[in-house]
Protein backbone atom coordinates (compact mmCIF):
# COMPACT_ATOMS: atom_id res chain seq x y z
CA UNK A 1 0.00 0.00 0.00
CA UNK A 2 1.65 2.80 -0.88
CA UNK A 3 1.81 6.36 1.25
CA UNK A 4 -1.35 7.96 -0.46
CA UNK A 5 -3.45 5.49 0.37
CA UNK A 6 -2.04 4.64 3.92
CA UNK A 7 -3.22 8.50 4.81
CA UNK A 8 -6.61 8.96 3.19
CA UNK A 9 -7.07 5.30 5.34
CA UNK A 10 -6.07 7.32 7.64
CA UNK A 11 -8.15 10.83 7.44
CA UNK A 12 -11.16 8.53 6.94
CA UNK A 13 -10.77 7.03 10.39
CA UNK A 14 -10.10 9.97 12.21
CA UNK A 15 -12.96 11.48 10.78
CA UNK A 16 -14.75 8.35 12.05
CA UNK A 17 -13.07 8.21 15.59
CA UNK A 18 -14.21 12.27 15.15
CA UNK A 19 -10.27 12.57 16.48
CA UNK A 20 -9.70 15.98 15.71
CA UNK A 21 -6.22 16.66 16.18
CA UNK A 22 -5.23 13.52 14.53
CA UNK A 23 -7.77 14.80 11.73
CA UNK A 24 -6.30 18.46 11.61
CA UNK A 25 -2.62 16.88 10.89
CA UNK A 26 -3.75 14.63 8.19
CA UNK A 27 -5.54 16.97 6.57
CA UNK A 28 -2.53 18.89 6.58
CA UNK A 29 -0.42 16.39 5.11
CA UNK A 30 -2.84 16.22 2.27
CA UNK A 31 -2.60 19.79 1.84
CA UNK A 32 1.28 20.02 1.57
CA UNK A 33 0.88 16.68 -0.98
CA UNK A 34 -1.77 18.41 -2.86
CA UNK A 35 0.41 21.60 -3.43
CA UNK A 36 3.46 19.57 -4.89
CA UNK A 37 1.05 18.13 -6.97
CA UNK A 38 -0.13 21.23 -8.81
CA UNK A 39 3.91 21.93 -8.93
CA UNK A 40 4.68 19.02 -10.45
CA UNK A 41 1.81 19.08 -13.15
CA UNK A 42 2.90 22.91 -13.50
CA UNK A 43 6.00 21.27 -14.80
CA UNK A 44 4.57 18.84 -16.94
CA UNK A 45 4.71 15.68 -14.29
CA UNK A 46 0.67 14.54 -15.00
CA UNK A 47 1.12 12.13 -12.42
CA UNK A 48 1.77 14.33 -9.53
CA UNK A 49 4.54 13.04 -6.99
CA UNK A 50 5.74 9.99 -6.55
CA UNK A 51 5.90 8.06 -2.66
CA UNK A 52 9.88 9.21 -2.51
CA UNK A 53 8.67 12.97 -3.04
CA UNK A 54 5.64 12.55 -0.23
CA UNK A 55 8.35 10.91 1.96
CA UNK A 56 10.49 14.27 1.41
CA UNK A 57 7.52 16.07 2.29
CA UNK A 58 6.84 14.18 5.15
CA UNK A 59 10.04 14.68 6.37
CA UNK A 60 10.51 17.76 5.84
CA UNK A 61 7.37 18.43 7.79
CA UNK A 62 8.42 16.44 10.89
CA UNK A 63 11.71 18.65 11.02
CA UNK A 64 9.19 21.72 10.83
CA UNK A 65 7.45 20.39 14.22
CA UNK A 66 10.53 19.92 15.87
CA UNK A 67 12.36 23.11 15.54
CA UNK A 68 9.09 24.43 16.17
CA UNK A 69 8.16 22.65 19.51
CA UNK A 70 12.21 23.70 20.40
CA UNK A 71 11.24 27.41 19.76
CA UNK A 72 7.87 27.28 22.00
CA UNK A 73 9.62 25.76 24.76
CA UNK A 74 11.97 28.40 24.36
CA UNK A 75 9.48 30.91 24.52
CA UNK A 76 7.28 29.25 28.11
CA UNK A 77 4.89 27.91 25.52
CA UNK A 78 4.46 24.32 26.72
CA UNK A 79 1.04 24.40 25.14
CA UNK A 80 1.79 24.97 21.95
CA UNK A 81 4.69 22.90 22.38
CA UNK A 82 2.96 19.82 23.24
CA UNK A 83 0.68 20.40 19.93
CA UNK A 84 3.50 20.23 17.61
CA UNK A 85 4.95 16.95 19.15
CA UNK A 86 1.49 15.49 18.99
CA UNK A 87 1.18 16.53 14.84
CA UNK A 88 5.10 15.24 15.16
CA UNK A 89 3.84 11.92 16.50
CA UNK A 90 1.12 11.33 13.50
CA UNK A 91 3.71 12.27 10.61
CA UNK A 92 5.97 10.11 12.42
CA UNK A 93 3.64 7.25 11.76
CA UNK A 94 4.17 7.18 7.63
CA UNK A 95 7.84 7.64 7.60
CA UNK A 96 10.00 4.81 7.52
CA UNK A 97 12.17 3.69 10.95
CA UNK A 98 14.85 6.51 11.28
CA UNK A 99 18.54 4.70 11.17
CA UNK A 100 20.56 4.67 13.67
CA UNK A 101 23.88 6.27 14.05
CA UNK A 102 25.65 3.42 13.63
CA UNK A 103 23.64 2.29 10.65
CA UNK A 104 23.87 5.92 9.01
CA UNK A 105 27.38 5.80 9.70
CA UNK A 106 27.70 2.16 7.38
CA UNK A 107 25.13 3.44 5.02
CA UNK A 108 27.84 6.53 4.61
CA UNK A 109 31.12 4.35 4.49
CA UNK A 110 29.00 1.97 1.82
CA UNK A 111 28.12 4.87 -0.70
CA UNK A 112 31.94 6.14 -0.83
CA UNK A 113 33.33 3.00 -1.06
CA UNK A 114 30.24 2.08 -3.80
CA UNK A 115 31.49 4.93 -5.90
CA UNK A 116 35.04 5.01 -4.66
CA UNK A 117 34.59 8.71 -3.29
CA UNK A 118 38.15 10.14 -1.95
CA UNK A 119 37.61 13.97 -1.90
CA UNK A 120 35.25 16.52 -0.81
CA UNK A 121 34.55 17.04 -5.14
CA UNK A 122 32.78 13.78 -4.29
CA UNK A 123 30.56 14.54 -1.75
CA UNK A 124 27.63 15.54 -4.16
CA UNK A 125 27.70 12.50 -5.88
CA UNK A 126 27.73 10.58 -2.41
CA UNK A 127 24.68 12.61 -1.01
CA UNK A 128 22.71 11.67 -3.87
CA UNK A 129 23.09 8.36 -3.84
CA UNK A 130 22.20 8.45 0.02
CA UNK A 131 19.29 10.51 -1.07
CA UNK A 132 17.68 8.11 -3.36
CA UNK A 133 18.14 5.59 -0.45
CA UNK A 134 17.44 6.69 2.38
CA UNK A 135 15.01 9.95 2.02
CA UNK A 136 13.06 9.58 5.17
CA UNK A 137 15.32 7.45 7.17
CA UNK A 138 18.66 10.01 7.77
CA UNK A 139 19.20 13.57 8.69
CA UNK A 140 20.89 14.72 6.11
CA UNK A 141 21.94 17.61 7.72
CA UNK A 142 23.37 15.63 10.60
CA UNK A 143 24.70 13.00 7.44
CA UNK A 144 26.42 15.82 5.63
CA UNK A 145 29.06 16.46 8.09
CA UNK A 146 30.09 13.20 9.00
CA UNK A 147 30.45 12.80 5.14
CA UNK A 148 32.26 16.00 4.80
CA UNK A 149 35.13 14.02 7.56
CA UNK A 150 35.01 11.11 5.85
CA UNK A 151 36.34 12.50 2.40
CA UNK A 152 38.63 15.34 4.06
Amino acid sequence: MDLRTRISAALKQAMKDKAADRLSTLRLINAAIKDKDIAARAEGNDDGVGNEEVLAILGKMAKQRTESARAYEEGGRLDLAERERGEMTVIEEFLPRQLSEEEAAAAVDAAVAELGADSIRDMGKVMGVLKGRYTGQMDFGKIGPMLKDRLS
